[in-house]
């Protein structure tokens, strides 16, 4: 716990900077302009004759000088009045100081979301299938609120400790004896304590544990309702939220029995202390009244704050292990990075370490696309997805890659568009190898659709704009038409301001993928990757994609994944992969003539299906 703290306070230091030792600074300055106001108290309660005040009680004989020189119907007056300047003063600061506080707390979180945020963004797609997505959502959201309200617990607990220590020294000005009574109690009480500060952390974790699966669960829930309501799951979907529900309220009270425990143990050991340093200092200590009075107001105040940190370092117990997972989050996908992948060595993460990569000017690609010897194998698996891998895909033709599910095209594409990169062997653009110093200009010229549309949930005009934020709606339009999209966009109630609801649901399959189609155009592309954008698709809805692919012919490199055939019946060239390797290679047409060939047995296996 120890070394995430120090971690926490480096890192708060580093993006707060000055602003943090100001905030400091004022902390003594209210500490001790509070101390200074109930060290008025005692000349005020002598003046109004509560009992007699010497110089030697107050310790500042030039204050009872002062005091002396006035007239006596205006010693009351001053006293008053310096008493409510102190407190209004220390009133105006408290507040200055409290909106600092405020300021200190949400740079810093929001230096978190953003640098969480860019290194989840930056990191290598390999990272991504290895977590769940709902993990991200659980961090960004959950957990960078619980750090956020431990960095306001430490601000608070920071005060409370700056103030104690101003009090504990004028309390040892007044009475060395009392004082070192008290703090030998309180420092018992603290090491006695202490379990309880680990038994808060273990209950943070629990917490931490608690919230990611409810979480990831509910998001899982709603991305599957529409199975749920179909097979009728909803029993048992209930059942798991009732016992999350009950687990996370366990937790709660389980922290509020520990805190509330631990205040009753102080507040009952602050009456026994103070009852037994009275009768002490009464009978035994021979302590003046006014000093007497005095340290019971000073401690009076004094041990509610020791109250208060022990509950402050209950809580922040509890909230380290989310700054720890947040911690854990960024460190991991800086070692996966993808330009500059293991860059970041240290534990602090520097902003220039996480800056987004700017625009690059597309690759200009003239000739072919080639694997050569290409392997790669995906993390904690022993078997090659794609092994000695040798293919070439010529530009400004539609290229098709089949095969059997699991044969390894979806890795192909991967590779290609560099989301992944060869564990042996070269991927070539125009016969130069596809460097990291290339990437991003590589990526640049790629448009990719996906077998399962994304859409937010916004109107057309906005998914579009996605890409291309400066696009002309003629440019809209245009894109729209390439992918057979215009006439239905056209029929639509708002046509481009329409909203197609969450993940486009309002609209059908086929309509869903003529707009991510349109989108990737919209990019103006030099490659146009299809990654199974037709399986899902009827015969109607295939026939438009088709189209719009025969009208890009000649203009944009196409690479098609399919597992309709009948979909590339107008390819230039098939890749046929199996088990990971290219097995065949050719035109359409040779490939099919090919009797004894993978290629034609596919081709006759999905006949043969239809025709049933």
């Amino acid at each position: 716990m120890i070394s995430e703290l120090q971690f926490f306070m480096r890192k708060l230091h580093r993006v707060t900077g000055p602003v943090l030792y100001w905030n400091l600074l004022g902390m003594i300055c209210i500490s001790l302009m509070e101390g200074i106001g109930i060290y008025m108290l005692v000349p005020m309660l002598s003046l109004i004759g509560v009992f007699e005040m010497g110089s030697s009680s107050l310790h500042l004989p030039w204050v009872a000088d002062l005091l002396n020189r006035i007239p006596e119907n205006g010693r009351l007056l001053l006293v008053l009045l310096t008493f409510v300047v102190i407190v209004s003063g220390q009133a105006w600061l408290q507040r200055l100081q409290t909106i600092r506080n405020t300021r200190i707390q949400q740079q810093f979180v929001r230096t978190l979301r953003m640098e969480t945020y860019r290194a989840i963004i930056m990191a290598q797609w390999s990272f991504f299938l290895q977590k769940r997505k709902s993990d991200f959502n659980h961090i960004l959201t959950t957990e960078l609120a619980r750090v956020s309200q431990g960095t306001n617990i430490l601000l608070q607990m920071a005060a409370s400790l700056i103030f104690t220590g101003i009090q504990i020294g004028l309390a040892f000005w007044l009475s060395a004896k009392l004082t070192t009574l008290v703090l030998i109690c309180g420092l018992a009480l603290f090491i006695f304590l202490r379990k309880f500060v680990k038994q808060a952390k273990q209950i943070g974790d629990q917490t931490s544990e608690y919230s990611q699966s409810y979480y990831n669960g509910i998001t899982e829930h709603f991305n599957g309702i529409k199975d749920i309501k179909s097979n009728m799951l909803e029993k048992s979907h209930i059942s798991w939220f009732e016992r999350i529900c009950g687990q996370i309220e366990r937790n709660v009270i389980q922290f509020s029995q520990l805190n509330s425990g631990t205040q009753l143990i102080h507040r009952v050991s602050a009456a026994v202390i103070i009852a037994a340093f009275i009768y002490l200092s009464l009978h035994v200590l021979a302590v003046p009244p006014a000093s007497l009075l005095l340290i019971i107001l000073i401690f009076s105040r004094l041990w509610p704050r020791f109250t208060s940190i022990q509950s402050n370092l209950e809580y922040m117990s509890s909230m380290l292990p989310a700054f720890r997972i947040v911690r854990q989050l960024q460190m991991e996908t800086a070692k996966s990075r993808e330009i500059g992948g293991n860059a970041v060595a240290s534990d602090v993460i520097n902003d220039q370490d996480l800056t987004a990569p700017g625009p690059r000017e597309p690759l200009i690609f003239k000739e072919s696309i080639e694997c050569r010897r290409v392997n790669y194998r995906y993390e904690g698996s022993d078997t090659y997805s794609l092994y000695e891998a040798n293919a070439v895909i010529p530009a400004k033709g539609m290229t098709a890659i089949v095969g059997k599910s699991g044969a390894g095209k979806s890795t192909m594409i991967d590779l290609i568009m560099g989301l992944v990169r060869p564990e042996s062997g070269q991927i070539l653009i125009d016969g130069v190898p596809l460097t990291e110093e290339r990437l991003l200009a590589w990526r640049s010229t790629i448009g990719y659709v996906s077998q399962d549309p994304f859409l937010f949930h916004t109107s057309i005009r906005e998914n579009l704009r996605l890409v291309d934020p400066d696009a002309s709606e003629e440019q809209m339009w245009q894109a729209l038409q390439f992918s057979s999209s215009a006439t239905f966009v056209r029929k639509l109630p708002q046509g481009l301001d329409t909203l197609i609801g969450d993940r486009g649901i309002r609209l059908s399959g086929g309509e869903r993928q003529r707009l991510v189609l349109a989108r990737a155009m919209l990019r103006n592309p030099s490659v146009l990757v299809l990654d199974e954008a037709t399986s899902a698709l009827d015969s109607e809805n295939e026939q438009h994609i088709h189209e719009a692919l025969e009208r890009l012919k000649g203009q944009v490199t196409i690479i098609v994944i399919a597992h309709r055939l009948s979909t590339i019946r107008t390819a230039d060239r098939v890749i046929v992969l199996d088990e990971g390797i290219v097995i065949q290679q050719g035109g359409y047409q040779q490939l099919a003539a090919d009797s004894v060939g993978t290629f034609s047995k596919l081709l006759n296996m999905q006949a043969d299906v239809v025709g049933q």
